[in-house]
C-alpha cells in the first residue's frame, strides 16, 4: 500500500540536491493520488539566528506542474541565454500577458511537509 501524506502528495519519487556555495537546491519529483508527477524546487541557505543563538534552514520552495513544464523550461532558458550573451530573446504573447498577472499567496501555506 502507498503512503500518502496528509495533502494527498505520494513520498518522494527521485530527488537531487545541488550544492552551490552557500545554498543547496533540491530537485525533487514528488506523485499526486492519480499517479500525476509534478517537481518541487527548494533553494535552502543556511542561517544563524541571534535571538536564538543557533543555525536554521531558510527555505523557499516553488512547484511545477507537469503542464507547465515547458514553459517553465523555456523561460529558464531565455533569462539564462540573456545574462549569458546579453542578447534579449523574442517574446511571445505569453510572456508578456505573465508580466502583469500578480496573486498574493502565502506561500507558508503551500507545503507544510518539507523535508528540506
Amino acid at each position: 500500500m502507498e503512503e500518502f501524506d496528509n495533502n494527498g502528495r505520494k513520498e518522494e519519487i527521485f530527488s537531487k540536491a545541488v550544492r552551490a556555495g552557500k545554498r543547496t537546491y533540491f530537485f525533487d519529483v514528488k506523485a499526486t493520488r492519480s499517479d500525476e508527477y509534478y517537481l518541487t524546487i527548494t533553494e535552502s541557505k543556511r542561517r544563524f539566528s541571534n535571538e536564538q543563538g543557533k543555525f536554521f534552514y531558510e527555505k523557499h520552495k516553488i512547484f511545477l506542474y507537469k503542464e507547465d513544464f515547458q514553459k517553465f523550461s523555456n523561460g529558464l532558458n531565455d533569462v539564462i541565454e540573456f545574462i549569458e550573451t546579453g542578447k534579449i530573446p523574442v517574446s511571445t504573447e505569453d510572456d508578456l500577458s505573465l508580466a502583469t498577472e500578480h496573486s498574493d499567496v502565502d506561500f507558508d501555506d503551500f507545503d507544510k511537509d518539507t523535508g528540506h
